[in-house]
């Protein structure tokens, strides 16, 4: 599909997007090198194992100039490491620190170019064997410093990435090191440099710091999910007690939004869904998937409950931004404000949307992830959870209109325009197990729960479209009341002609 149709679905937010970080040409690595040694008057070609270009000045070494990919190629969201230049004196000393290339999410669109600069200018003048940690407490013998707002992991794999290079630069070329950085003997020689017993990094994949810095989070979410799960275990017996089905759903949506949306920023994307199928397709490495501990982990849930309940489970419970629109429907449907139904042809024929944008932006993916990256903020997601809505206006404009929409339709953006439940849908069909319960009469000719089904996923002959069904349970609530359920009501006043009880299970 040709780009401009796609920005024409996508909407004018879209169009003001500017281009991501592209690779840095030789002249502009250059120029940067000359940027953080103003004295100098040579720069030489990247050479030697790890690869470095030394800068001189009349003769003299002034220091190197690496490119961190080229070193220690520690893969990020996207599945790419973070290309960035660095620059150290021979006294081991920072001087300069630049972004040239990357297909970060949040920093594609998101994190503005001033906000990159202040953090990674929080380097220089720092020491290559200095110890730098991202926020958080004060810790002796570290260095701290801020962390990029929104984007904390990704700092933390610049703060990893810009560390372990310029060590094992530092190392290869006898600057030297103390014994105490975590570094082992090894034999390594560059061109014009004197062969030396120095030193390399035995380096932790950064995945395993994260884990043990998120054990808090992990075991709040983790918590959350095993009450999910019990939920949906015993939907039978919570669907006959619809107060407390209401109390527990809203209770469960509030800690959806506020600790994993909110507070944990662990909202799943499409964009989740593009980088795993491009790491399929190419090198498939663990420590992309492993680097966020809270979304493996709701992508580990998701996966399972897909096989068995279908993709309702994440956009009926787990979907941050799912939950806001229904909590919000939920208010403005008690102060009574009107709604405006979608008739059912026309609905039937606005599914088809999401899917339209799921495969536009998979086809983009496959020609440049970093314009997908930009293409997939048809996603309201970013702005409204991951960033709590501080955004340039146009986004913020856009996510707020999908928003107040959905106060008169309920969950307008899910039902129509996601394109993560699009992708959700086709693993759905491989789910193994149907819970929610049907009678013969639905449908035939009982509407009752079509027409209150609030995700519109009961088709008027009675049947459930699994690929739509947000697993609410409301059909469900339905289904055990005798005094909602047309044939349970009939039966229940048949019964009491006869002065029979009406059995346990349908009291």
């Amino acid at each position: 599909m040709h780009p401009a149709v796609i920005r024409c679905v996508i909407g004018l937010c879209l169009c003001l997007v500017g281009d991501g970080v592209q690779a840095a040409p030789l002249e502009v690595i250059e120029r940067l090198a000359r940027e953080f040694f103003p004295a100098a008057d040579q720069v030489t070609d990247f050479e030697g194992t790890p690869p470095a270009a030394a800068v001189f000045h009349e003769e003299r070494l002034l220091g190197y100039v690496i490119l961190t990919d080229e070193v220690a190629k520690i893969p990020a969201y996207s599945g790419e490491p973070i290309s960035t230049l660095v620059g150290f004196d021979t006294a081991g000393r920072i001087t300069g620190v630049e972004i040239v290339k990357h297909a970060e999410p949040i920093l594609v669109v998101g994190i503005s170019d001033q906000d990159l600069k202040r953090f990674v200018d929080q380097y220089l003048g720092k020491v290559v064997t200095d110890r730098i940690k991202i926020g958080g407490e004060e810790r002796s013998g570290y260095v701290t410093v801020d962390g990029i707002s929104g984007a904390t992991i990704t700092g933390m794999v610049l703060n990893a990435t810009i560390t372990r290079s310029v060590r094992q630069v530092a190392a290869s070329r006898g600057i030297p090191l103390p014994a105490d950085v975590g570094f082992r003997t090894a034999e390594v020689s560059s061109p014009g440099v004197t062969a030396a017993p120095q030193t390399e990094p035995s380096l932790e994949p950064i995945w395993i710091q994260v884990w043990q810095e998120r054990t808090f989070r992990i075991a709040v979410l983790c918590v959350g999910l095993v009450l999910l799960t019990t939920i949906l275990v015993f939907q039978d017996w919570i669907t006959r007690y619809p107060s407390l089905l209401i109390t527990v759903r809203r209770g469960f949506l509030i800690y959806t939004l506020f600790f994993i949306g909110w507070y944990s920023l662990a909202q799943l994307s499409v964009v989740n869904v593009m980088t795993f199928v491009t790491a399929l397709m190419r090198d498939f490495n663990w420590d992309t998937f492993l680097i966020d501990p809270m979304l493996f982990i709701l992508w580990s849930y998701v996966a399972l409950t897909i096989l068995l309940w279908g993709r309702g489970i994440y956009c009926g419970w787990l979907c941050p931004f799912g939950a806001l629109q229904e909590l919000l429907h939920d208010i403005a449907t008690r102060l009574r404000v009107w709604q405006f139904p979608i008739p059912a042809v026309v609905h039937e024929r606005l599914l088809a949307l999401k899917y339209i944008l799921l495969l536009s932006l998979f086809a983009i993916s496959l020609h440049s992830m970093s314009d997908a990256v930009r293409y997939a903020e048809v996603e309201p997601f970013k702005t409204a959870i991951n960033m709590h809505f501080q955004r340039e206006w146009t986004f913020v404009l856009y996510a707020g209109v999908l928003v107040a929409i959905s106060l008169f339709n309920g969950k307008f953006y899910c039902k129509y325009l996601c394109p993560l439940g699009a992708a959700l849908t086709i693993p759905s069909h491989f789910r193994i197990f149907d819970w929610l319960r049907r009678r013969k009469e639905c449908g035939r000719p009982c509407q009752t729960c079509a027409a209150e089904c609030p995700s519109q996923a009961i088709r008027p002959t009675g049947e459930i479209n699994a690929n739509e069904c947000h697993y609410c349970l409301d059909c469900q609530v339905t289904y055990w009341n005798a005094h909602r359920c047309p044939p349970l009501v009939e039966k229940r006043k048949r019964l009491e002609k006869t002065g029979r009880p009406l059995p346990v299970q349908f009291r």
